[in-house]
């Protein structure tokens, strides 16, 4: 093994910035969010608790956890409205306090380093089941330098499901490592087609999205026998030996044994 290196060309990576806001609201198709000025992550929960027995820790136990955070903008969506606690009772009339809408949206962080700047990729962050919280809002007189004002709401959070995990209600895919093929057909459902309104997948979804664009993609039939294809049917990871001899090359493929392995998509 080499011995480890700091700060090579191109291994000082960033994040900053914030665009592409996307409110999906009930079953209504998603709705872009202008204005959109920032979105502070707060988990909250985690925290360990220490048992002891014969006064020697025994057990650090730590409490689950929960995404919530606040959202900044100049401005909203009509359709967050509702999520805002505010309801039309006529053309033109509001009125405002009342329930509050569940809501879910997204939104891109960018991701630079040092030779390419912060356009070397993005992370789409998909936020589940939302639900805002009110806040304090001044509106100020006038002055000889205006500013618009900045609009903020915290949310707390109900994670749905997610197969083979702990319910997550943040979802974060990273396209410097996602394969082009599913970061598309994610943006697809996010941002809409010309034949399909923008929604935002569901777990699952997201699940079968990134195994039908795996590299390598193994499916087992339940009856002891598998298949495995790669994208593009790249022969440097799956090469045929002989007729009935093949071998898989590939970081998933671990030896257990003298005779067995585990493998999967990837």
């Amino acid at each position: 093994m080499p011995r480890i290196s700091w700060d090579d060309p191109g291994e000082r990576f960033y994040e900053a910035g914030l665009d592409r806001g996307v409110l999906y609201v009930d079953n209504q198709p998603g709705v872009p969010w202008n204005g959109l000025i920032s979105v502070t992550e707060k988990p909250s929960g985690g925290t360990a608790t220490a048992y002891y027995i014969d006064g020697e820790k025994y057990l650090n136990v730590a409490s689950p956890e929960e995404f919530s955070g606040s959202i900044s903008a100049f401005t909203y969506p009509d359709e967050f409205e509702g999520c805002d606690g505010t309801v039309a009772a006529d053309f033109g009339l509001y009125v405002t306090n009342q329930p509050r809408k569940p809501f879910s949206f997204a939104y891109r962080t960018a991701v630079g380093n040092d030779e390419a700047g912060a356009n070397l990729a993005y992370k789409l962050h998909l936020i589940y089941n939302a639900l805002a919280t009110p806040s304090q809002r001044a509106n100020n007189t006038l002055t000889d330098s205006p500013s618009p004002v900045n609009f903020s709401w915290d949310f707390t959070t109900n994670p749905p499901g997610m197969p083979g995990f702990k319910p997550s209600a943040h979802v974060i895919i990273d396209t410097r490592i996602a394969h082009p093929g599913s970061v598309s057909d994610v943006e697809n459902i996010l941002y809409g087609t010309d034949t399909d309104a923008a929604r935002i997948p569901m777990l699952d979804e997201l699940i079968a999205i990134f195994e039908l664009n795996a590299t390598l993609r193994i499916t087992y039939h339940g009856d002891g026998t598998w298949t495995a294809i790669t994208s593009d049917d790249d022969t440097t990871i799956i090469t045929m030996l002989d007729a009935n001899t093949f071998q898989i090359a590939w970081d998933s493929a671990v030896v257990t044994g003298p005779d067995t392995y585990t493998l999967s998509s990837e």
